[in-house]
C-alpha cells in the first residue's frame, strides 16, 4: 500500500486518538497463534497505519477458492462501463436487505464508493443471495484501503474464503437465519439474565436476536469495531458471537440501573426493544471502552468455534427440513405458541411462553402438543411411555402437593444431552441448566464404563456412564453429553427411566424422581444441574402433563 494513498477516504478530523501512530511500526510474525495473541492484546491498536498494513497481510493470507475476483477485475469493470452512473442513483442490491452503509469516519463521498463496490461484488458473486453485513464490512475495509479496487479485492477474498472450519460472513438466508437461531441458543446458555430480560420485555425474542450481527457490524462505534476486527480476521466468525453476547450482557447491566430496573420493564413491541438495544450500542463508548468490551467477549468460557459450527449446522438442517431456505415471514414465539388455542391445566399461556424461550431455537417454529396428561390418561407409567414414544424432545410439567414416600432401589441407565434442564415456576420462575455450561472446569479428560443409578437416586459404586461410539470431534456439548469426556458420575446424568420410575438429574441425588404410579415423587440437589429442591422434597403428583413439539410448518 502506497503511503500517499492510505486514508484517502478517511475524514481524519473524526478520528481522534485513532489517527495517531505510536507503538510498533511493523510486525514480522507468521505464527498464527502468536498473531492471535497479538491481536487480542492490541499490539497494533495504537498505530493506525500499521493496522492497515496488518489487515492487508491477513486478508491476503485468507485461503480462497481458485477463481476469486481481484483489483484488476474491478478496474476492468469500471473501465469498460460506457458511462459511470451518477453515484447518488446507485442503489444497493436486494441481498443486503436494506442495511445502511455505516460511515466509520469516512468522507461523505466515500459512501458512494461503497455502493459501487458492493454492486460490482453482486455481479461477481451470483451465489451471494443474502448478506446484510456486507455494507458494514465494505465501508470498514474502504477506511483502510488505498482505492476502491483494493477494497473490492479485500471484500472478495473474505466472501471467497474456503478454509475448512473458518466462517467469515453469512451469504444465504438459510445461513443467516440459522446464525440468528444459534445466537439465541448461545444467549440462552451464556447470558441467562440478559436473555430473561429480553423474554420479559420483548413480544418476539427471535425478532430481537435477528439483529445480532448488526449490533457488531453496523451499530458498534468505529473505535470499538477496529478492536473486534483485529481478532475477526484471525479468529473468524466466532469473535462476532462473543462480542454480541458481551454487548447483550452490558445492555442488561445498563437496564438494571435505569429507573424501575429490569423487573420494572413492561413487555413492549419488539421493534422498540431492538431500537433500544441499537441506541445503547451506538452510544456504548460513554460507558464501555473497546478494551473492556473485548475483555468481556474473550472471557466467555466454553464457547468454541466447533460448538458454534455444530449448532449452526443443526439449526440449518432444522430450517431446511421445514423448507425455510429463502427469505420469508418467520413464525415467531407468539405465533408458534398461540394463546387463543393453548390450554393446560398446569400452566398459563404466559408461563408456557416463558418456558418456550428456554427451549433450543431450532424448535421455535414448533407448536406445543399435549402428549400425555394424568387427568385424561390416568396414572400409569406404561401409558406415559406409550404416549410419549417417538417424540423428542419433550417437556414434563408437574403440579405437586406435599406428601411422603419411601425410596426405591432399582438400577437405571442414564441418557440425555447438555440441552436438558429442570425448572420451577413458583415461588418464581427459575431454570437450572447443565452445570458444565457455567463451570466448564468440571469437565474431565477421563472416560468411564457405564453409569447407572438406583431409582431411589443412589448411584451404584462401580457403575459408570457408557460412552457413545462416536468421535469426540463430531459432537457438541449441547447436542451430546460426551463431547467433553466428562466425569459422568457427577455431571452427565441427565435422565433415566424404566417400568418402576422416572429420574431427571443425577449425581449424589436426583433433581426429580417419579414413581411407577405417577403419584409420588421427590426432588433434591443433584450434581448434573446443581439445583436446589424444585418444591417440597417429598411430594404427591396432583397433575402431570407431557408436551411435545408439533411442526408448525407442516401442520
Amino acid at each position: 500500500m502506497a503511503e500517499d494513498d492510505y486514508g484517502r477516504f478517511v475524514e481524519w478530523n473524526q478520528m481522534g486518538d485513532l489517527a495517531k501512530s505510536s507503538g510498533p511500526s511493523k510486525i514480522d510474525c507468521k505464527d498464527l497463534k502468536l498473531v492471535k495473541e497479538m491481536a487480542r492484546k492490541g499490539h497494533w491498536s495504537k498505530n493506525h497505519k500499521l493496522r492497515a498494513q496488518v489487515y492487508m497481510q491477513l486478508i491476503k493470507s485468507i485461503p480462497c477458492r481458485t477463481v476469486t475476483p481481484d483489483a484488476e477485475v474491478y478496474l476492468d469493470i469500471v473501465g469498460n462501463a460506457p458511462a459511470k452512473k451518477p453515484s447518488a442513483h446507485v442503489a444497493l442490491p436486494e441481498f443486503v436487505d436494506g442495511s445502511p452503509v455505516p460511515r466509520y469516519c469516512l468522507k461523505a463521498e466515500a459512501v458512494n464508493s461503497v455502493h459501487h463496490i458492493i454492486n460490482c461484488i453482486a455481479g461477481q458473486f451470483p451465489d451471494v443471495s443474502y448478506c446484510p453485513s456486507l455494507p458494514a464490512i465494505t465501508s470498514f475495509l474502504l477506511h483502510f484501503s488505498g482505492n476502491e479496487a483494493q477494497c473490492f479485492e479485500h471484500v472478495s477474498r473474505i466472501l471467497a474464503c474456503n478454509e475448512p472450519g473458518k466462517r467469515l460472513l453469512d451469504q444465504t438466508f438459510l445461513a443467516y437465519q440459522s446464525s440468528c437461531m444459534t445466537f439465541g441458543d448461545l444467549a440462552n446458555k451464556y447470558c441467562t439474565a440478559a436473555h430473561k430480560l429480553i423474554v420479559a420485555t420483548a413480544q418476539d425474542v427471535l425478532e430481537v436476536y435477528s439483529d445480532w450481527q448488526r449490533w457488531v457490524l453496523g451499530d458498534l462505534p468505529f473505535s470499538h469495531l477496529v478492536r473486534v476486527f483485529d481478532c475477526f480476521l484471525v479468529e473468524g466468525y466466532k469473535i462476532l458471537y462473543r462480542v454480541a453476547i458481551a454487548l447483550l450482557k452490558f445492555y442488561c447491566k445498563h437496564k438494571a440501573v435505569v429507573p424501575g430496573g429490569p423487573n420494572g420493564q413492561e413487555q413492549q413491541d419488539s421493534v422498540k426493544v431492538k431500537k433500544d438495544i441499537q441506541s445503547f450500542i451506538q452510544n456504548i463508548g460513554a460507558t464501555v471502552t473497546p478494551e473492556k468490551l473485548l475483555e468481556k467477549a474473550l472471557s466467555i468460557r466454553l464457547l468454541s468455534r466447533k460448538e458454534i459450527t455444530l449448532l449452526q449446522l443443526t439449526n440449518e438442517k432444522s430450517l431446511h427440513e421445514k423448507g425455510i431456505t429463502v427469505r420469508q415471514t418467520r413464525r415467531n414465539v407468539q405465533l408458534a405458541l398461540n394463546p387463543d388455542t393453548f390450554s393446560s391445566e398446569i400452566v398459563s399461556a404466559k408461563e408456557m411462553k416463558d418456558i418456550w424461550s428456554w427451549i433450543p431455537e431450532r424448535f421455535a417454529l414448533c407448536q406445543p402438543q399435549l402428549l400425555f396428561t394424568t387427568s385424561t390418561h390416568g396414572c400409569s407409567l406404561n401409558r406415559f411411555y406409550s404416549h410419549c414414544e417417538g417424540y423428542e424432545p419433550t417437556l414434563l410439567l408437574i403440579r405437586t402437593t406435599e406428601a411422603d414416600r419411601k425410596k426405591g432401589g432399582n438400577k437405571l441407565s442414564f441418557f440425555g444431552t447438555g440441552e436438558c434442564f429442570v425448572f420451577r415456576l413458583k415461588p418464581e420462575m427459575e431454570r437450572y441448566e447443565w452445570v458444565v455450561i457455567n463451570h466448564p472446569e468440571l469437565a474431565s479428560k477421563t472416560h468411564g464404563p457405564k453409569d447407572t443409578a438406583t431409582s431411589g437416586g443412589q448411584s451404584s459404586d462401580n457403575s459408570q456412564l457408557q460412552q457413545p461410539e462416536k468421535s469426540v470431534g463430531e459432537l457438541s456439548p449441547f447436542l451430546s453429553a460426551h463431547h467433553f469426556n466428562l466425569n459422568s458420575n457427577n455431571t452427565s446424568m441427565f435422565m433415566a427411566g424404566n417400568i418402576d420410575s422416572i429420574i431427571v438429574g443425577g449425581g449424589e441425588g436426583n433433581a426429580l424422581f417419579i414413581d411407577a404410579e405417577l403419584n409420588h415423587g421427590r426432588t433434591g440437589w443433584c450434581a448434573t444441574f446443581d439445583n436446589p429442591p424444585l418444591c417440597t422434597e417429598s411430594f404427591q403428583v396432583s397433575l402431570l402433563e407431557v408436551w411435545g413439539f408439533l411442526d408448525a410448518v407442516d401442520k
